[in-house]
């Protein structure tokens, strides 16, 4: 028998086939990890910056900036139509550009829309847009300054541009900001995608996003010219949640608080402290119904965001709207968390960790039961909270 003939059948060429099998898997693995950021650049630039149909709908796409992409990303995602949101860069010298340099070479963060236009017109988003970013700061964006994080709409066709000018135009002639809007209208350039962990950042990193969407001064922006109306439709006023009582709160002065707070009130609403676990008033409540700020009256939380994560604390996935409740940074002796109060009483009610159901957005707030004041369903409306019942069905 010819001795290649007796090799290709003996237990040692078994042994080097399987060796150079896991060779070439393990490769190639290191090939792909190493230039996934170059596969997916790949990827997107030859098929979501081209027109597509799919499924019977036609996917476009746009280029649009917001200032930190982090939080046009999450904003532009939950929009009904939207496909996909990439965050990444354009508009600057050479290529390849990244998060350390971006900003020296002219560059904008952006992000990349995938869109269904028999859902959504271009002009949609670029309304949308203007809701959620200030479109009236032509050298940054809240807290962060420079061309890079101003905003920006970026047009492929002659209609996209009109599109895009006469929602300007028609923003501006209602005078719904203060100012005009400095909201440039560029021809589209390059697409190059972020680095992979800005990518869903505010899913991957919640807390800290959250923390810096609020601390940039964000949401009270939205919230100062659009109220409750943040959606697509081109409603130019609030929706019929406005100007309630706790609005006008004025915080009483710290005598009067004493006197008219339980011991144990005064001291977590006003000195951050924190009741007992297991003994307190909602922590095993099962009604249904919302907790209001305990001074103010604000709603805070619903009883369908309520869930018994075994710690002695009421415990929600989150507050009832998102703007409702206030983070800042609570750096203790050994540990930094993030504290959540009331927003017009200013009161502690307690922190957020993310440890909560990840199937309902992996987030917990615990609150101290003391800081707030539940409303059952069938009172509510005679306590002046109907227009809430929406948010506990």
């Amino acid at each position: 028998m010819p001795h290649f003939y007796r090799y290709f059948n003996s237990k040692k060429f078994n042994t080097h086939f399987n060796i150079v099998i896991i060779l070439s898997i393990l490769i190639f693995i290191i090939f792909f990890l190493k230039n996934q950021k170059y596969l997916m650049k790949f990827i997107m630039e030859n098929n979501f910056e081209k027109t597509q149909k799919l499924n019977n709908s036609i996917i476009k796409t746009a280029v649009l900036g917001g200032g930190c992409f982090w939080c046009t990303e999450s904003d532009f995602e939950k929009v009904n139509g939207v496909i996909s949101v990439e965050s990444g860069y354009t508009g600057g010298n050479g290529i390849n550009p990244s998060y350390e340099d971006y900003g020296s070479r002219g560059f904008r963060e952006v992000v990349l829309i995938s869109y269904d236009s028999k859902i959504l017109k271009f002009s949609d988003l670029v309304f949308y847009l203007i809701k959620h970013s200030d479109a009236t700061d032509g050298n940054g964006s809240f807290n962060d300054r420079g061309q890079e994080y101003a905003s920006a709409v970026y047009y492929e066709t002659n209609d996209e541009k009109k599109q895009a000018e006469k929602i300007i135009k028609e923003i501006d002639s209602r005078k719904i900001y203060k100012k005009l809007l400095e909201l440039v209208i560029l021809p589209r350039d390059k697409f190059w995608l972020a680095e992979d962990y800005h990518q869903d950042y505010y899913k991957k990193n919640t807390i800290k996003y959250l923390y810096y969407r609020q601390a940039s001064g964000r949401d009270s922006f939205i919230k100062k010219y659009w109220g409750n109306d943040l959606g697509i439709e081109k409603k130019y006023q609030k929706n019929n949640i406005v100007n309630p009582e706790w609005e006008m709160y004025s915080k009483p002065s710290k005598e009067e608080l004493q006197k008219n707070l339980t011991p144990l009130q005064y001291f977590v609403t006003q000195r951050n402290g924190t009741e007992e676990p297991f003994k307190n008033i909602y922590n095993d409540n099962k009604d249904v119904g919302i907790y209001v700020d305990l001074l103010s009256g604000e709603p805070l939380f619903s009883s369908k965001d309520k869930y018994d994560s075994n710690t002695g604390w009421p415990s929600f996935v989150s507050p009832i709207m998102e703007d409702v409740v206030a983070l800042r940074k609570d750096n203790g002796i050994f540990t930094s968390r993030i504290e959540v109060r009331s927003r017009y009483s200013d009161s502690h009610l307690g922190h957020v960790f993310d440890d909560g159901p990840k199937n309902r957005g992996g987030l917990r707030y615990c609150i101290n039961s003391v800081s707030l004041k539940f409303i059952k369903k069938a009172d509510m409306k005679k306590e002046g909270y109907d227009k809430y019942i929406q948010f506990i069905d």
